[in-house]
Protein backbone atom coordinates (compact mmCIF):
# COMPACT_ATOMS: atom_id res chain seq x y z
CA UNK A 1 0.00 0.00 0.00
CA UNK A 2 1.78 3.03 -1.04
CA UNK A 3 0.65 6.46 1.17
CA UNK A 4 0.87 9.39 0.07
CA UNK A 5 1.85 13.06 1.81
CA UNK A 6 1.43 16.40 0.96
CA UNK A 7 3.92 19.14 2.36
CA UNK A 8 1.92 22.13 3.63
CA UNK A 9 3.06 25.37 1.52
CA UNK A 10 5.52 27.33 4.21
CA UNK A 11 6.15 31.04 4.22
CA UNK A 12 4.22 33.86 3.12
CA UNK A 13 4.01 34.97 -0.84
CA UNK A 14 4.73 38.73 -1.69
CA UNK A 15 0.91 38.57 -2.89
CA UNK A 16 -0.07 37.93 0.26
CA UNK A 17 1.71 40.38 2.11
CA UNK A 18 0.68 42.83 -0.29
CA UNK A 19 -3.23 41.68 0.15
CA UNK A 20 -2.08 41.86 4.08
CA UNK A 21 -0.74 45.70 3.86
CA UNK A 22 -3.87 47.02 1.51
CA UNK A 23 -6.20 45.51 4.11
CA UNK A 24 -4.50 47.08 6.91
CA UNK A 25 -4.61 50.15 5.14
CA UNK A 26 -8.07 50.23 4.19
CA UNK A 27 -8.79 49.45 7.93
CA UNK A 28 -6.95 52.17 8.99
CA UNK A 29 -9.11 54.27 6.42
CA UNK A 30 -12.19 53.09 8.46
CA UNK A 31 -11.03 54.53 11.91
CA UNK A 32 -9.76 57.82 10.80
CA UNK A 33 -13.04 58.44 8.67
CA UNK A 34 -14.36 58.14 12.47
CA UNK A 35 -11.79 60.90 13.73
CA UNK A 36 -12.90 62.50 10.65
CA UNK A 37 -15.78 63.35 12.02
CA UNK A 38 -14.49 64.26 15.41
CA UNK A 39 -11.12 65.91 15.21
CA UNK A 40 -9.29 67.94 13.10
CA UNK A 41 -6.29 65.56 12.86
CA UNK A 42 -8.52 62.96 11.07
CA UNK A 43 -8.69 65.12 8.50
CA UNK A 44 -4.46 64.66 8.02
CA UNK A 45 -4.53 61.11 8.85
CA UNK A 46 -7.07 60.07 6.20
CA UNK A 47 -5.58 61.93 3.73
CA UNK A 48 -2.46 60.43 4.21
CA UNK A 49 -4.06 56.49 4.89
CA UNK A 50 -6.12 57.45 1.49
CA UNK A 51 -2.13 58.01 -0.25
CA UNK A 52 -0.97 54.46 1.28
CA UNK A 53 -4.03 52.54 0.16
CA UNK A 54 -3.87 53.94 -3.19
CA UNK A 55 0.53 53.02 -2.95
CA UNK A 56 -1.17 49.68 -1.38
CA UNK A 57 -3.83 48.94 -4.40
CA UNK A 58 -0.73 49.70 -6.72
CA UNK A 59 1.67 47.14 -4.53
CA UNK A 60 -1.01 44.36 -4.84
CA UNK A 61 -1.13 44.63 -8.72
CA UNK A 62 2.54 44.55 -8.86
CA UNK A 63 2.76 41.47 -6.93
CA UNK A 64 -0.10 39.26 -9.02
CA UNK A 65 1.74 40.17 -11.82
CA UNK A 66 5.07 39.17 -10.71
CA UNK A 67 3.47 35.87 -9.47
CA UNK A 68 1.75 35.22 -12.55
CA UNK A 69 4.83 35.66 -14.81
CA UNK A 70 7.41 33.03 -13.57
CA UNK A 71 4.94 30.06 -13.05
CA UNK A 72 2.16 31.12 -16.22
CA UNK A 73 -0.53 30.38 -13.97
CA UNK A 74 -4.15 32.06 -14.67
CA UNK A 75 -4.03 35.71 -14.68
CA UNK A 76 -7.10 35.72 -12.64
CA UNK A 77 -5.37 37.22 -9.64
CA UNK A 78 -4.50 40.15 -11.82
CA UNK A 79 -7.75 40.99 -12.85
CA UNK A 80 -8.83 41.06 -9.32
CA UNK A 81 -5.65 43.29 -8.43
CA UNK A 82 -6.46 45.63 -11.55
CA UNK A 83 -10.46 45.82 -10.12
CA UNK A 84 -9.27 46.46 -6.93
CA UNK A 85 -6.93 49.10 -7.91
CA UNK A 86 -10.06 51.02 -10.11
CA UNK A 87 -12.23 50.73 -7.43
CA UNK A 88 -9.54 52.19 -5.12
CA UNK A 89 -9.35 55.13 -8.12
CA UNK A 90 -13.10 55.73 -7.48
CA UNK A 91 -12.92 55.90 -3.91
CA UNK A 92 -10.38 59.04 -3.96
CA UNK A 93 -11.90 60.47 -6.63
CA UNK A 94 -15.12 60.40 -4.38
CA UNK A 95 -13.32 61.32 -1.66
CA UNK A 96 -11.78 64.42 -3.09
CA UNK A 97 -15.00 65.23 -4.33
CA UNK A 98 -16.93 65.00 -0.71
CA UNK A 99 -19.74 62.68 -1.97
CA UNK A 100 -19.64 60.93 1.24
CA UNK A 101 -23.50 58.76 0.15
CA UNK A 102 -20.95 56.93 -2.04
CA UNK A 103 -17.82 57.28 -0.96
CA UNK A 104 -18.39 55.40 2.55
CA UNK A 105 -20.44 52.77 1.53
CA UNK A 106 -18.06 52.06 -1.34
CA UNK A 107 -14.86 52.09 1.29
CA UNK A 108 -16.71 49.19 3.37
CA UNK A 109 -17.18 47.04 -0.07
CA UNK A 110 -13.63 47.81 -0.70
CA UNK A 111 -12.66 46.73 2.88
CA UNK A 112 -14.78 43.05 2.68
CA UNK A 113 -13.52 42.46 -0.69
CA UNK A 114 -9.89 42.95 0.61
CA UNK A 115 -10.54 40.54 3.58
CA UNK A 116 -11.94 38.17 1.28
CA UNK A 117 -9.19 38.52 -1.34
CA UNK A 118 -6.57 38.32 1.73
CA UNK A 119 -8.71 35.14 3.00
CA UNK A 120 -8.42 33.24 -0.43
CA UNK A 121 -4.77 34.05 -0.71
CA UNK A 122 -4.16 32.70 2.85
CA UNK A 123 -6.16 29.99 2.85
CA UNK A 124 -5.91 28.48 -0.91
CA UNK A 125 -2.88 27.20 -0.72
CA UNK A 126 -3.17 25.34 2.74
CA UNK A 127 -6.27 23.94 0.81
CA UNK A 128 -4.42 22.81 -2.09
CA UNK A 129 -2.14 21.23 0.43
CA UNK A 130 -4.42 19.39 2.42
CA UNK A 131 -6.41 17.72 -0.82
CA UNK A 132 -9.28 20.36 -1.06
CA UNK A 133 -12.03 21.52 1.17
CA UNK A 134 -12.32 20.01 4.43
CA UNK A 135 -9.06 18.04 3.85
CA UNK A 136 -10.98 15.35 1.47
CA UNK A 137 -8.79 13.79 -0.92
CA UNK A 138 -10.28 12.07 -4.10
CA UNK A 139 -8.70 8.74 -3.99
CA UNK A 140 -8.11 7.10 -7.20
CA UNK A 141 -8.02 3.13 -7.55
Amino acid sequence: MATQTTTAPVGVTFVQVAIGLQTLAIFFQAATAGLLLSSSVGELLHGIGARVMYGMSMLYVIAAVLAWRPGGGSPRPILYASGFLVLASVQVVLGIAHVASVHVPLGVLMFGLSVLALGHALFARALEGAGGVGGLRRVSR
